[in-house]
């Protein structure tokens, strides 16, 4: 995105600066270190799982799925917005926990609230949509499953929304070249210039790309952190105007 005179903006800009305040300013409770330490388990143990098919060499190949992977997400919104019964944007925890039903996923209450908290990236009551999707993704991923994202772990509701679960989580991994469970911004930066190393990215636009996902500014960033940027990355708008029409 470009303002007037041509610079490159973060479509990120505001959420992150409000992120950055809450991640700062706060103490964060043990539930969501927990879920972040669970996370980041999760995404070595994948990395290194010898059976995981890598199905992407270069981040050119990650943008030819952008198509398929807005279609998985509207999918999700659909699921989404069956359970949003008087169209306000947000569900609430219990009609989260309906809707976690459909994927066929098993959650106890407890589990539903330290997700909701570890998601909630705006502080408002109820759950919005791109929140939900992280939501989704998290679970499917922490479910005591294959380590392999290539792997069919349970009998989705859709075959679309489980090749794009699959599929991104894929693409954090191929930006994880160490295999550490967090991207670094070396990393990133190398895997958006490697496809065409003689056509690099302006350096500008690889480091405002990495400070989207690097809400708190240590230098590392999260499988959450990620996932809330590339929902964007993709194209995919919680309120896009082809939806509401």
């Amino acid at each position: 995105m470009k303002d007037p005179q041509g610079a490159y903006q973060s479509p990120f800009k505001s959420l992150y600066d409000k992120l950055q305040d809450i991640l700062c300013c706060s103490t964060l409770p043990n539930s969501y270190k927990r879920l972040d330490a669970a996370l980041e388990r999760k995404m070595v143990e994948m990395k290194r799982n010898p059976s995981r098919n890598n199905n992407f060499k270069s981040f050119d190949s990650i943008i030819m799925k952008f198509p398929q992977f807005r279609e998985g997400l509207k999918e999700i919104r659909n699921i989404f917005e069956q359970y949003d019964e008087d169209v306000n944007g947000t569900i609430d925890n219990e009609e989260l926990k309906k809707c976690l039903h459909v994927f066929e996923f098993s959650i106890s209450d407890e589990e539903i609230g330290d997700l909701v908290a570890y998601c909630d990236i705006d502080e408002k009551e109820g759950i919005q949509l791109k929140e939900f999707i992280v939501v989704v993704f998290l679970t499917y991923l922490l479910m005591d499953a294959p380590a392999s994202p290539n792997t069919q772990k349970l009998k989705m509701c859709s075959p679309q929304i489980e090749t794009t679960l699959n599929a991104i989580i894929e693409v954090f991994l191929f930006l994880d070249k160490n295999g550490v469970g967090k991207l670094k911004k070396k990393d990133v930066v190398k895997a958006l210039n490697e496809a065409s190393p003689k056509e690099k990215s302006p350096s500008h636009i690889t480091h405002s790309r990495f400070k989207e996902m690097d809400w708190d500014k240590n230098g590392k960033v999260s499988f959450k952190e990620f996932l809330f940027s590339f929902i964007s990355w993709v194209g995919f708008e919680c309120d896009d105007e082809d939806h509401e029409e």
